[in-house]
């Protein structure tokens, strides 16, 4: 199987650390190790007791039962464990599609979301959010789609690069559309719990339907991208099979510290979102404000969730503009090219402390 470059990872691998301010990053203010083992008495002793061999290839029982108690319906046994949100989307897409199918998927999105399925051989549709709607997607849009062949529909809810939340109505006729096609929905939820409104909160894709798969992980809203911990959730016990069978021939296992760390944070989540959510409230209003101040650069729709918004330059292409600002400010953005947006948008991340400095830089770059 042929895969093309990942352009988000390689332009982060040439940008990313040789920046003074990261100001595109997807995730939330990291935890060092031992503010997180500071939240739950006992847990450094676990830490350092914990001997290091394989663990379970489902997962560590504590751990998938954590992360079921984030769902409504879902049991530990039908939580598969995973190195990172990257190994599940590409075992999903493995155990679920043969050349020849035909995959929707909500565009502008997360690479992988669509250059996996074009290398197994699939027709890949995109199904687009509509800019001059907020990025919101029409269900009757997708019902067009669903064409004979179509084997799965990818969603992401809340949107990575748009920060848009669809709205429960919009949810539901997915899932009836998908059920009522005999087509599998992946849903990448790697932002809930980060709804800037927390009544807005959706269901969770596998509460609503059974053969629905649910995608999370510990980097994005709770900002540990460091341990390398997703999870896949679904009652589609098949499809639970045919995935830890192909982790076989990947990672085997998760890391046990990691799987440790992980349980004790989802255990102590509240505290973690609510200090994530307070740093993102304070970064939007600050964002709002930016971008009202410099309206003659750029369009702005504030994002309903998660730490990203998708504003557009005016005036100069992006990609230049992006390159320049690494290059004599040490900021960097991310140019929208890489998610193949012809509308020359750029990502901005607003989940970091340090974004109050990382503005002030970007304002003073524009002069």
């Amino acid at each position: 199987m042929r895969i093309p470059p990942f352009k988000i990872e390689r332009f982060f691998a040439r940008w990313e650390f040789a920046v003074e301010f990261m100001l595109s990053g997807s995730d939330c203010e990291s935890l060092a190790v031992a503010e997180l083992l500071e939240l739950e008495p006992g847990a450094r002793d676990r830490l350092e007791r914990l001997r290091l061999g394989y663990t379970e290839t489902p997962g560590a029982p504590a751990l998938r039962a954590e992360i079921a108690g984030l769902y409504e319906t879902i049991r530990p046994d039908e939580v598969l464990v995973m190195s990172g949100a990257e190994e599940a989307i590409y075992l999903f897409m493995q155990a679920t599609l043969a050349a020849g199918d035909r995959v929707v998927v909500h565009t502008p999105c997360y690479q992988s979301l669509t250059e996996l399925p074009r290398a197994i051989g699939c027709e890949v549709v995109p199904w687009r959010g509509d800019s001059a709607r907020g990025f919101a997607l029409d269900p009757a849009d997708l019902e067009r789609r669903l064409e004979p062949g179509t084997r799965v529909v990818v969603l992401n809810t809340p949107h990575n690069p748009t920060g848009h939340m669809m709205s429960r109505e919009a949810q539901a006729a997915v899932v009836v559309l998908a059920r009522s096609r005999g087509v599998t929905l992946f849903s990448d939820e790697v932002y809930r719990e980060l709804e800037h409104d927390p009544a807005a909160r959706l269901p969770a894709a596998c509460d609503l339907e059974p053969s629905a798969v649910s995608l999370g992980v510990m980097s994005k809203a709770y900002g540990l991208p460091g341990l390398r911990i997703g999870w896949i959730a679904t009652h589609d016990r098949a499809l639970l099979r045919r995935v830890a069978e192909l982790k076989d021939y990947t990672t085997i296992c998760a890391a046990a510290p990691s799987e440790l760390m992980a349980e004790i944070a989802l255990r102590q989540r509240a505290s973690i979102v609510r200090r994530n959510l307070g740093i993102i409230r304070d970064n939007l209003a600050r964002l709002d404000d930016f971008f009202a101040r410099r309206r003659d650069r750029f369009e702005w729709s504030a994002p309903d969730a998660g730490p990203v918004g998708f504003p557009r330059l005016l005036g100069e292409d992006v990609e230049a503009f992006c390159e320049r600002l690494a290059r004599e400010a040490s900021v960097l953005l991310l140019p929208g090219t890489v998610f193949d947006d012809a509308e020359n948008r750029f990502r901005i991340g607003f989940g970091r402390r340090n974004l109050p400095q990382a503005l002030a830089r970007l304002d003073e770059f524009l002069g």
